[in-house]
């Protein structure tokens, strides 16, 4: 048995050696973590822990930072969930993407950009992959270094209008920290935000200026400010 839902992965450990059969819900994001978290559990039952006890802590484990990180803030109930991720190829976020559909109750929301002096074929098939696989996109900025963003931004937009429509498919906001805002204002009820592109990186890269940058903490301060928090 696996059950993906708003709150992690639920699921049945069956061990009939060691007599174990017992549920745990793991509060992380995508199928492949179960894989993950049992090969974790067969490494701690090998160096003589505790089966109960391991699944225990793997119940108080998130995930490794910047890596399908879901987003909370203490003290606010959030109905929809925000996710934070490194995906920044096309395949990548294709990956990602599918990763976090199946816990989405209804729209699924990403923001993606693509980095400037780096390849940039990479653009249309990010731009491409977002229009295919989220219900809507914001295109913004990911360490435009000294490109032009708005030229990036429309080459993405170039790609994206042969899927979809501007304005109701998808937007371009080139200031990241406005795109985020921009994505957790416009969710619902039973959406997913995935913020993708930056992950655990600490900096972004402009023209000017280097900017220190936390991708969750950006996600917290827009969504303290949508509940007045």
């Amino acid at each position: 048995m696996l059950e993906e839902t708003a709150y992690g992965l639920h699921w049945r450990l069956t061990v009939p050696a060691l007599a174990v059969k017992r549920e745990v819900l793991l509060p992380m994001v995508g199928r492949y973590n179960v894989a993950n978290a049992l090969a974790a559990l067969a490494a701690a039952v090998h160096i003589g822990l505790d089966v109960d006890d391991a699944c225990e802590r793997l119940e108080t484990f998130s995930g490794v930072a910047g890596r399908m990180e879901r987003v909370l803030v203490t003290d606010i109930d959030i109905p929809f969930n925000v996710i934070v991720d490194f995906a920044h190829t096309p395949d990548s976020l294709h990956k990602a993407l599918q990763a976090v559909r199946p816990q989405t109750q209804q729209r699924l929301i990403v923001v993606i950009g693509a980095a400037g002096e780096r390849d940039p074929g990479k653009r249309t098939g990010l731009a491409t992959v977002a229009l295919q696989g989220a219900d809507y996109a914001v295109f913004t900025e990911e360490d435009s270094r000294s490109e032009d963003i708005h030229a990036i931004l429309q080459t993405m937009a170039d790609a994206a209008t042969k899927l979809g429509t501007e304005g109701k498919h998808f937007v371009r906001v080139a200031d990241r920290r406005e795109a985020i805002a921009h994505a957790i204002d416009y969710a619902q009820t039973g959406d997913t935000v995935l913020l993708a592109g930056k992950g655990h990186e600490a900096s972004l890269e402009r023209a000017d200026t280097t900017l220190p940058w936390n991708e969750v903490d950006e996600a917290q301060r827009a969504l303290r400010s949508r509940f007045n928090r």
